[in-house]
């Protein structure tokens, strides 16, 4: 639920990953957005009061839209991706964990064929308000806002991503290689010690720990010890959603990447909906981030019509214990079965990383070939996938911070991560993967039936009734080759099929294959 960090403490990051039902368990609640500790070291004397931004030139539109089941998303930590601009590389050092590494919105800009030949069709950025100007130190070493969820001016861009210009121009960049934009945004806090603690015209807005005014409930806890806007207050309330839509009139993006959902209330979140469809569009996207969600429990945001879509929590720990060869292969069927409970008409975000827990890569201990496993089960399972940037490149990322590294670059000389080693081989794993996808509504959108879920090999069938196509996915997380056969799927409709992963053709009158050891293969039907 929170994109700055998970708490700096090892007993405050543990993972649990299970047999059944996996689910990541943080024991210290991630910071909302933000850091683990509070604050230590002084933040800047307040600045002058939020001023609102002035009036900038409409925005280029979307091209017309595809259904939001069939995206495929891509998350960015703008500071950690690409350097466009060494002008506004303030407080930057790339050899520290914690400061700024130079990373901005020109910088993404100028890197987005990197993206649009991968495969994916929207981009979600981190918040680019402008952040705290000092740093906190609860983490053991000083950490900054780079990640963009410790603001202290909702109304200003952060100078060190860039200006206006740069996001509205990315947004256009994007839109015209039809790729939509997301915006990261954050209700529920501004950053440590920020202005708004200060200033007499807001300092009555907040709870916080210096006061002793946080609460123990979501709704009124201080989440990692960042001071609480009271947005049950109109007043709160109307400046901050006043703010961040005026970011959505003026930069074009196509939706809001919510933080901390379940910290607000929803009687905002309903003002929330109702405002961006009327005054941005009827078609604003909102994907919202409820902390452990899954399709139960985003049930309620989704029965009030607050989002469109919430992250699933459990897809991680549920693929990585299934290609570890952790349980039933039957139990992880019913876990993908299971997905589909989702509210109809509403979306499950699936993630085999990010910023707030220790990436897939990182946990399968570099396994490189049962990474791919995992790639295959996210591209080839309903809801939204999320890329995590650098992830398809075998960025090797780790436990927070080093979750948030910097883009591998290789030898491009791309900074701030020049040099970096980068698993070319596995993008292209990528690419194949995600133009299947892209080119099969089965795979986005289609029922799922387990056919074969005994041992290592896993034979599942995706259906879409409504264009007709069907897909069938084989995975072996197992260390010897595994031989099937089954009569032919009656959607299926035919007798023959083509490997559209590896290549190849299959035929005769019942459907037999062999799947090499920790490999894959999708097949659909011949045409």
């Amino acid at each position: 639920m929170q994109v700055p960090s998970p708490a700096p403490l090892a007993t405050q990051r543990v993972l649990h990953v299970g047999l059944v039902a996996l689910t990541l368990l943080v024991t210290l609640h991630l910071a909302s957005c933000a850091h683990p500790a509070p604050a230590t070291a002084p933040a800047p004397a307040p600045a002058s009061p939020p001023t609102a931004a002035a009036p900038a030139p409409a925005p280029t539109p979307a091209p017309k839209p595809r259904r939001w089941a069939d995206e495929i998303l891509y998350f960015v930590v703008v500071d950690r991706f690409a350097d466009g601009d060494a002008g506004n590389n303030a407080s930057v050092d790339v050899s520290a964990q914690g400061t700024f590494h130079g990373g901005d919105l020109k910088g993404l800009r100028q890197q987005l064929d990197e993206l649009s030949s991968l495969g994916v069709t929207a981009l979600w950025i981190t918040p680019v308000v402008k952040n705290i100007d000092g740093f906190v130190t609860g983490a053991g070493f000083p950490d900054w806002g780079y990640h963009g969820y410790w603001a202290d001016d909702f109304h200003a861009l952060d100078s060190r991503f860039g200006s206006e210009e740069d996001l509205r121009a990315l947004v256009e960049a994007c839109h015209q290689r039809g790729i939509r934009v997301l915006l990261d945004v954050v209700y529920n806090h501004p950053g440590y010690n920020s202005r708004y603690l200060t200033k007499p015209e807001t300092k009555g807005w907040l709870r916080s720990e210096d006061k002793g005014t946080c609460g123990q409930d979501d709704l009124t806890s201080c989440v990692s010890g960042l001071p609480d806007f009271k947005t049950e207050q109109p007043e709160v309330a109307k400046y901050l959603l006043d703010a961040q839509i005026a970011w959505a009139k003026r930069s074009g993006v196509d939706g809001f990447r919510l933080d901390t959902v379940k910290h607000v209330d929803h009687d905002f979140w309903r003002e929330h909906r109702r405002r961006t469809r009327e005054e941005v569009s009827k078609d604003f996207f909102l994907l919202g981030e409820v902390w452990g969600g899954d399709a139960e429990s985003l049930d309620p945001w989704f029965s009030g019509d607050e989002m469109d879509a919430g992250f699933d929590f459990g897809f991680q720990g549920n693929a990585i214990a299934f290609v570890l060869g952790r349980g039933r292969t039957i139990a992880f069927d019913r876990y993908l079965k299971s997905r589909a409970k989702v509210r109809q008409g509403y979306h499950l975000a699936h993630f085999l990383s990010s910023h707030d827990v220790p990436g897939a890569l990182f946990q399968l201990e570099g396994d490189v070939a049962r990474f791919r496993l995992a790639a295959v089960l996210q591209l080839t399972s309903s809801g939204i996938p999320t890329i995590y940037y650098g992830e398809e490149v075998a960025r090797a990322g780790g436990d927070w911070p080093a979750n948030r590294s910097d883009m591998p670059w290789g030898e491009r000389g791309v900074k701030p991560g020049a040099g970096k080693k980068r698993d070319e081989a596995l993008r292209k794993t990528y690419q194949k993967l995600t133009a299947i996808r892209r080119a099969h509504p089965a795979l986005s959108r289609g029922t799922h039936q387990g056919l074969s879920t005994d041992g290592d090999l896993y034979v599942f069938l995706r259906h879409d009734a409504e264009s007709g196509d069907v897909v069938m996915v084989a995975i072996n997380r197992g260390e010897k080759p595994a031989t099937v056969s089954l009569p032919w799927p009656a959607p299926w409709g035919a007798t023959t099929a083509e490997d559209l992963l590896n290549g190849g053709r299959l035929e005769g009158p019942t459907l037999e294959f062999t799947v090499e050891p920790l490999a894959a293969r999708i097949l659909g039907k011949s045409g």
